[in-house]
């Protein structure tokens, strides 16, 4: 999708291998695996796009998230910021995708936080482009969120959203997922 340049751009990490799910008995990868007849990536992505923010996916099969998130960032550079969101997360809702970059034009990174515990996306203003194009492996931006958090920088957005801290990174998970989507939609 395309994006200006005077909005947040929804980076949606879908590079990873997914080892964890296929060493959880998983078939195939999983954002791949079905949940309720769609991908899990699919679930995240109607999510993204029905939040009405531009979104870039990354997909290059980079070997790590910091590699991941720094050729994204590199794909929009021109954008006013980022918020980074990891394909596994079938359950995020368009609602919390706007709160963050709400909060984002306010701070240098933007999180949320479900029933105390930080969720994706995590977001990141434009100052931040140059400490996010320097990831690189395995490591994501945690490290970027914490030399602004010690900094007072970061604004914790509170939701009650428990899609910012569903992954599926096993069979297990995409059970869990897959319950919860189940209440979801019978509420």
């Amino acid at each position: 999708m395309s994006y200006n340049n005077l909005a947040a751009v929804v980076l949606v990490l879908a590079s990873g291998r997914g080892e964890r799910f296929a060493a959880s008995g998983g078939a195939g990868h999983k954002l791949r695996a079905l949940l309720h007849g769609q991908p899990v990536l699919e679930h995240t992505l109607a999510a993204v796009r029905a939040s009405g923010l531009a979104w870039h996916v990354e997909d290059l099969g980079h070997p790590g998230m910091g590699d991941s998130i720094a050729a994204a960032v590199r794909a929009t550079a021109t954008a006013s910021g980022w918020l980074v969101l990891p394909g596994d997360l079938p359950l995020i809702q368009p609602e919390t995708l706007r709160a963050v970059a709400d909060a984002l034009q306010h701070c240098a990174v933007a999180a949320p936080v479900h029933h105390g515990a930080r969720g994706h996306p995590v977001g990141f203003a434009a100052q931040c482009r140059q400490d996010l194009l320097s990831l690189a492996g395995e490591q994501g931006a945690a490290g970027v969120l914490h030399k602004h958090a010690q900094q007072g920088r970061v604004q914790w957005v509170e939701v009650r959203d428990e899609g910012t801290v569903t992954d599926v990174d096993t069979v297990q998970d995409l059970e869990h997922a897959a319950q919860r989507f189940a209440v979801r939609r019978s509420s």
